[in-house]
């Protein structure tokens, strides 16, 4: 079973987990609204990302026979200022998360909890590539704020094609 201290963190984190899922589903609409449909799937897909990444942490905690917590979450920011704000965010939340997935590693660590360690390794990965992902597009949507069709053209080409991660940790329910 992992240490008392991870799995309290973790439960915490499958709600940072959902909280990233509903903001990103507030910037997809964002994007829906401005009939954007590239940054609208874009931010749509990445709300199911951040919501299979809870549902990774949940089956962890049930393969580990330790108890799951889900925690209420606060609404997301829902309007935006413009096309740049909800990116801007975007890559904010994900610095955020970056932070709160190094902890979750520092207490397995320090912990001795061999197991919960390899487990956060693939979500310290994966932080790297959404940063990076969210960084590009922030820097594409910023200089292109007139020309909404060059940043929908970069995400068709961008974001296409990714597949599934076969070393991606098992997710509740699928």
């Amino acid at each position: 079973m992992p240490a008392s201290r991870f799995v309290d963190q973790l439960n915490v984190q499958i709600g940072n987990e959902l909280a990233a899922h509903n903001q990103y589903l507030a910037c997809a609409i964002h994007y829906d609204a401005l009939t954007m449909p590239q940054m609208a799937a874009f931010f749509y897909g990445q709300a199911l990302e951040e919501r299979d990444h809870a549902m990774m942490m949940v089956q962890y905690l049930l393969d580990s026979d330790a108890d799951v917590s889900i925690p209420a979450i606060e609404a997301p920011e829902g309007s935006f200022a413009d096309v740049v704000a909800p990116v801007a965010l975007a890559l904010e939340q994900e610095k955020r998360v970056t932070e709160q997935i190094n902890g979750l590693l520092r207490i397995a660590r320090e912990e001795s909890d061999f197991a919960s360690e390899q487990f956060m390794q693939w979500f310290i990965k994966e932080q790297v590539e959404e940063v990076a992902t969210m960084s590009d597009l922030l820097a594409v949507v910023s200089r292109n704020t007139d020309d909404l069709e060059d940043i929908e053209e970069y995400v068709a080409r961008e974001q296409a094609g990714e597949g599934e991660d076969p070393t991606a940790p098992r997710v509740a329910g699928a």
